[in-house]
């Protein structure tokens, strides 16, 4: 038998469900032995810096909200296990009753390459003000 031959598809997803719907598709895929045709479930993430508390905190947040990437073949019944999975809208690029639009191998390279770059590079906190410049506290233990 040949090689399955998997291209890449964006899944549209609920926002702030991605994670969900990557457990979801891990947990099918094993159940369902079809680790043949699915080989990578893509989540891109960005670091950001939110303050909480007064402490600097380093946070994870979704790069591309809704959207879920996944490398695989879809033949048999791989299209339908992805689309019956909570949370899952269906494949972005897809008329009506059509199969599924892969993702341009420029597309993946740049997506891809973009999350290893937010992840390797730590974004610093952008604060406004020059250092020995005067500022007034507002709020906290130290107004005024």
């Amino acid at each position: 038998m040949g090689e399955i031959v998997k291209k890449w598809y964006v899944i549209r997803a609920v926002s702030g469900k991605e994670k969900k719907v990557k457990e979801y598709l891990e947990l099918e895929i094993s159940r369902m032995k079809l680790g043949d045709y699915v080989n990578q479930i893509l989540i891109p993430m960005e670091k950001v810096f939110k303050i909480q508390n007064g402490k600097k905190a380093l946070k994870e947040k979704v790069f591309l909200p809704g959207y879920v990437i996944i490398e695989a073949a879809l033949v048999g019944e791989v299209k339908h296990v992805i689309k019956g999975i909570p949370n899952v809208i269906g494949f972005l690029g897809t008329v009506k009753g059509g199969e599924p639009v892969p993702m341009r191998m420029s597309e993946v390279n740049r997506i891809i390459g973009k999350v290893d770059e937010l992840a390797e590079h730590e974004e610093e906190m952008k604060v406004p003000f020059i250092v020995g410049e005067p500022v007034k506290v507002i709020d906290g233990p130290f107004n005024n």
